[in-house]
C-alpha cells in the first residue's frame, strides 16, 4: 500500500517534528556560492553610490555645464531607442492635446455620433422584451 492511510477516521499526517510517524520534511542546503555573490553585489552597489555622491559633490552647484544631465532626468541610463520612443509619445500626446482643445462639446459629440454610424449592425444594441 501507500504512505498514507485512507481509511476514514483516521487522523491527519502533519508536516514537521511530531513524533508519532509524522511527515518529516528535510531541510535545504544554503548554497554559500549564493551568499558569496550577494555579498559581492552589495558591495558593488555602494562603490558605485559613493562614486556617484562624489560626482555630485564634484559637479558645480549652478549646473550651468553644458556637458552635465538635467537635474530630475535619468537620461543616462536610457538607449537611443527608449528616448525616440519618449520624444514620439510626447510629441502625438501634444498633438492630440492641441486637437482636442480646439474643439467644442458640439464638435466632439458630432464627430462621436459620426464614428457610431460607420460600425456595422453587428454593434447595434439588441431589442430585448415586446416591441
Amino acid at each position: 500500500m501507500s504512505d498514507y492511510d485512507f481509511r476514514p477516521g483516521g487522523s491527519l499526517k502533519l508536516k514537521g517534528g511530531v513524533a508519532e510517524g509524522g511527515i518529516v520534511k528535510k531541510k535545504k542546503k544554503s548554497s554559500k556560492s549564493q551568499s558569496k555573490l550577494d555579498k559581492e553585489r552589495d558591495l558593488e552597489r555602494l562603490r558605485e553610490a559613493r562614486l556617484k555622491d562624489e560626482a555630485v559633490k564634484s559637479s558645480s552647484p549652478s549646473g550651468s555645464n553644458r556637458n552635465s544631465p538635467a537635474v530630475g532626468g535619468s537620461n543616462d541610463k536610457k538607449t537611443e531607442a527608449e528616448r525616440r520612443f519618449e520624444e514620439t509619445q510626447k510629441r502625438r500626446m501634444a498633438e492630440k492635446v492641441a486637437r482636442l482643445a480646439n474643439m467644442t462639446h458640439k464638435d466632439r459629440v458630432n464627430e462621436f455620433n459620426a464614428k457610431l454610424e460607420a460600425l456595422s449592425e453587428h454593434h447595434d444594441i439588441p431589442k430585448v422584451g415586446p416591441g
